[in-house]
Parts: structure tokens; sequence; C-alpha cells
């Protein structure tokens, strides 16, 4: 039995854990649980949809596959430092652990990206290079040995498609790919900020922003640099202290 472990928390995305979930419980011998400290409801970013954590994490351990998904309240989850040691302990014993969109942010304050490539929505690009991790902006999916991230919202689905791939082999997931009809035929061509008008992307940035902006999430984002500020320098510090005694030696 193959069990891949969802985080879900306040303030998520909903398509970016949907439109994996929608592929992943359809594969054999596969469990999926919705994780957070609790079990029950928890609302979504449109304040209206509601997802029910059906796990703790303490009561799973030892997931095959993790997946964070991203949303406004990533940036309280990238602070949450039981979130984060649990992201360490089971990131060794996983198959693979993944995240999509902002979900990458999370992974990274856990120290999971440290000298890899990811990605993650456009929007959330530059908080990557925060943590030291190399953003890449070209790319669906980005695969670094047993971590993979997948960009903004919609890549969720082509994220739970590679892995249906890797756990259950090419074949099952055609035929998932096929039993959900995932063949984008998309009506508009500004799916990626290089196709996207100025005008779109500035449109684009005022939708987000509304999320954003409210003070628990401002407060929460500012934190989070604060803390990446503050480490680097001390990693700074320290390395500078080393550099001195080796040549004062």
């Amino acid at each position: 039995m193959t069990q891949i472990a969802i985080v879900v928390y306040p303030n998520f995305t909903a398509l970016d854990l949907i439109g994996p979930y929608e592929v992943l419980h359809r594969l054999p011998d596969t469990e999926v649980r919705f994780l957070w400290h609790e079990t029950g409801p928890l609302t979504a970013d449109s304040g209206v949809l509601m997802i029910g954590a059906t796990h703790t994490f303490a009561e799973t351990p030892a997931p095959d596959v993790v997946l964070v998904p991203g949303g406004p309240g990533c940036v309280e989850v990238a602070r949450d430092e039981a979130v984060l040691a649990w992201l360490r302990r089971v990131h060794e014993g996983a198959t693979w652990t993944t995240s999509v969109c902002s979900g990458s942010v999370v992974l990274a304050a856990a120290g999971l990206l440290d000298g890899k490539r990811a990605t993650s929505h456009w929007s959330s690009l530059a908080a990557l290079k925060m943590f030291g991790v190399t953003p890449v902006g070209d790319q669906r999916i980005v695969h670094e040995g047993d971590t993979v991230t997948a960009a903004g919202v919609s890549a969720g689905i082509d994220l739970g498609l590679w892995l249906a791939g890797q756990l259950a082999g090419e074949a099952k997931a055609k035929a998932v790919q096929l039993g959900i009809e995932y063949d984008p035929q998309p009506p508009f061509d500004s799916g990626h900020v290089d196709k996207a008008t100025a005008a779109t992307k500035a449109s684009a940035a005022a939708l987000l922003g509304k999320d954003l902006v409210t003070p628990p999430l401002l407060r929460a984002g500012a934190l989070l640099a604060w803390d990446r500020a503050i480490a680097t320098a001390r990693a700074r510090r320290r390395s500078s202290r080393r550099r001195s005694r080796a040549i004062s030696a």
C-alpha cells in the first residue's frame, strides 16, 4: 500500500491539492491522507471552500509520498517549526517529497531544497532565492533527486500524472489521464509570464495581491523574511570566523 500524505493548512489554494489528488487517489493500492496538526475542516484561500484534514502529522510518521500545496497561508506554515520538523523527518524515508506552487517555499524553509533547483508559482520564485534555492521559471516540473517541485496551481495535475507514472507505471498514468480527460486546450494563450502581456501580468498580480493583504499574512511574510535575513547574517559571521581561525592557524 502506497501512502500519500498531502499537507493542508488554512488559506491553501484548492486546485494545488485537488489537482494531484484527483490523479493520485485513482491509483491501485494507494491511500491518500490530508494532514494537519488536528483533524477537521480547513478553509481555502477563497474563504468558501473547505477541506477536511483526515489525519494528524503524529498519525503519519512514514508516508511514501509527501505533497505540500501552495497558497497565501504557506508563509505561516513556512514558520511552523512543528510542520518543518515533520517534513525533515519523513523526507528521510519518503520516496518522493513534492510541492505544488508556493508549497516549495515550505520545503525550502525546512531545508529540503538546499543547493537544489526548484520551481514555484511565478510570483514566488523570488522567495526561493531567499533560501538559497536556484529558482526555475521555465519548467512545469523540476525533478531534483527525491524532491519534485511543480509550478503554479494547475501544474499540480502535471505533477500528479508524473508521480502516477513513477508509482504505477506509464500505462496506468496514461489511463488515469484519459479517465480525468486531461487534454488542455485553453481558449487563451497567457498561462505563463513569458506569454502574457504587461496588462495581463499587472491584472494577475493585483488579483493575487488581494489574498495576501491581510494583517496576519503580511506579518507572517515579514517575519519569514526577517528570519531568513538573520539566518543568513549568522551563517556569514560563522564563515568569517572560520576563515579567520584558519588564517591565524
